[in-house]
């Protein structure tokens, strides 16, 4: 196991300097189910580029020493509008109330230290000091029976149920990339999670 020995909102340059690294884990991380991303560099630098032109973007690094070993990332929705606007347009919910919840991606060997508990505490309090009423993420959906799927596979919705997030009914989002076992881009399903900042039961 590597010991994550710090874990800190980057803000201004340190947050810059960190977005390639944030690149390589996300390529890393999403690699594996059940995302199985066969990511390229140049698109993740296009990507993450939002997060040095949204004012109210957060980035949340793992450190184990200087190395970046994890990271979390969120956004105001409405940053995300192109993408996530029709998903929400029969929820009724305002985009102007939701704090999204993009990746969280921590090396296997920095797993089993709470850092995903620290991952989403930051990033809510983040969305409370923007003044969100609910925080949301997206999680990708895929077969049971898929060919990939590791047989010892647990998934995480006990994780994200402890932290008071829940499906919302009828609100996904709809993606295409290319799996590491396909040659070509294919579509994929994500459904959307969220959680009532309000409420303090979690």
């Amino acid at each position: 196991m590597t010991a994550v020995t710090e874990v800190r909102v980057l803000t201004g340059a340190a947050l810059d300097s960190a977005l390639d690294d944030v690149a390589r884990l996300r390529i890393a991380v999403f690699r594996d189910w059940p995302y199985l991303y066969d990511g390229d560099l140049d698109y993740e630098r296009r990507y993450l580029e939002s997060y040095r032109t949204s004012a109210g973007a957060v980035l949340v690094g793992a450190f184990a020493g200087p190395r970046l070993v994890g990271a979390a990332t969120g956004t105001p929705m409405e940053d995300h509008a192109e993408d996530f606007a029709a998903p929400f347009a029969a929820s009724g919910l305002a985009l102007a109330d939701i704090f999204y919840c993009a990746e969280s991606v921590l090396l296997p060997e920095a797993r089993g230290q709470g850092i995903g508990h620290r991952f989403f505490e930051a990033r809510e309090a983040h969305a409370r000091a923007l003044g969100r009423r609910y925080s949301v993420f997206c999680a990708v959906q895929r077969p049971a029976d898929h060919p990939l799927r590791p047989g010892a596979y647990t998934p995480l919705d006990t994780f994200w149920r402890k932290r008071g997030y829940a499906p919302l009914q009828g609100v996904v989002a709809r993606f295409r990339w290319r799996d590491v076992d396909q040659p070509e881009q294919t579509d994929h399903t994500l459904q959307f999670w969220l959680r009532d900042l309000d409420d303090d039961t979690a």
